[in-house]
């Protein structure tokens, strides 16, 4: 390449990366203003039966006082061991009590395993995180479980949120731990009981194993655990550039033959789901996406805002949540299949964080699941392309100046 070339790249470059970062920085200049004039608004939600699909039975939760109740009861209840991993742990009267709830718990003498993120904790006072010598805290941080930084993909953050009591009973899904997600954030969550819950306390010790550094004791593999359940446990692993979420996505998608129903917090999917998603409405099927019409994310709203013309023009419907942040990770599909868990469909959870959710061939759990889709959107407006197309042509530009940033989101 000849020097002026070289040049010219380099300008090019300097201009494109200088509109991004006024972009951005404008975004993010009208999303603080935007919060401080929101007010809490009440939203829509509803108590789900305990579903059994085989050997396991499931609870959905959309509110996240109620999951939060459950939750420290039955910490309160073990009396052999707690597994807990969360992304977010915040210090306030909720994250208070859980913290309490684990302290009284290892004083009676359950052995008491917690993981958190540094990274998402950063505004968390760390003195927080102090616990007695009895309970093992493992601190996640962007490279754990892997020898160095030359390794081609370093594993990223611990978004997982998972909670494991006496290998009895376990919660999994989307509500991290603070004040906020009790009552001002629409989430969805699942309890289980039974066979799969040795699923998911084999994943809170493979982590646990491959994570922990040398002055945390190893954890014994649990025993028993099946070969065949029409519920499972699909989880991301970068230590170990495994990442079946995704396929797991696209493999439902490709089924699909009446219907997808969506619902996610950050929506931006990459090439091969955006076009898995137009060839199910091309071959009939009616798929509908729920996203937040503000999400906490600002930059993640005008990322996922790049895709809606390919989307819409392609007989994809979007609804987007009104009144609070829907921050749910879950999926229908024809009555047959559901998936309820931590990913959402973006790079980072697709090929970066630990994650994990749990996915159910059970009509009983998917008819459920259709209820609380139609419950959400009830309180969603739908986006119609007409709408869409006549949109301001700042607009526009803003997300034509953002599409380069979406594989890194």
């Amino acid at each position: 390449m000849s020097s002026w070339v070289a040049r010219v790249v380099r300008v090019l470059a300097g201009i494109a990366f200088a509109a991004q970062a006024v972009t951005i920085g404008t975004l993010l200049i009208v999303d603080n203003y935007r919060k401080r004039g929101r007010r809490h608004k009440e939203f829509p939600t509803r108590t789900s039966p305990e579903i059994t699909a085989e050997h396991t039975t499931l609870r959905v939760y959309t509110y996240g006082q109620d999951v939060y109740d459950d939750m420290l009861a039955a910490i309160d209840a073990a009396h052999d061991r707690i597994y807990f991993e969360t992304y977010i742990w915040k210090s306030d009267a909720v994250g208070q009590r859980f913290k309490d709830a684990f302290i009284a718990a290892a004083e009676r003498g359950v052995e008491v395993h917690l993981v958190y993120d540094v990274f998402a904790n950063l505004v968390v006072d760390p003195r927080f995180f102090r616990f007695p010598p009895p309970i093992k805290v493992l601190r996640h941080t962007p490279f754990n479980g892997i020898a160095g930084l030359w390794h081609p993909r370093v594993p990223g953050l611990n978004h997982r949120k998972l909670l494991i009591v006496d290998a009895e009973v376990a919660f999994i899904g989307g509500y991290n731990i603070g004040a906020l997600y009790a009552t001002r954030w629409r989430d969805t969550h699942a309890r289980l009981r039974g066979e799969t819950v040795a699923e998911l306390d084999n994943a809170f010790v493979d982590y646990w194993n491959i994570a922990r550094p040398p002055a945390l004791p190893e954890l014994d593999s649990p025993t028993g655990r099946g070969w065949t359940s029409p519920v499972r446990i699909t989880r991301n692993v970068p230590s170990a550039l495994v990442f079946p979420i995704r396929y797991m996505y696209l493999e439902a998608i490709d089924r699909a033959e009446k219907y997808i129903y969506l619902t996610h917090a950050y929506f931006i999917p990459d090439n091969d789901l955006t076009k898995a998603l137009l060839d199910a409405v091309r071959r009939g099927v009616d798929v509908r996406i729920i996203v937040p019409a503000q999400s906490n994310h600002i930059i993640a709203d005008w990322l996922s805002r790049g895709l809606y013309t390919v989307l819409l023009r392609g007989g994809v419907r979007i609804f987007r949540y009104q009144g609070t942040m829907i921050h749910a990770k879950t999926a229908t599909i024809d009555g047959e299949w559901s998936t309820i868990g931590t990913a959402n469909l973006d790079r980072l959870s697709l090929s970066w964080n630990y994650e994990i959710n749990v996915d159910a061939a059970s009509p009983d759990l998917a008819g459920d699941m259709e209820k609380t889709f139609r419950m959400d959107l009830a309180n969603s407006v739908e986006l119609t392309l007409d709408e869409w197309e006549r949109r301001n042509l700042l607009s526009k530009a803003s997300e034509r100046i953002l599409v380069p940033l979406r594989p890194f989101l």
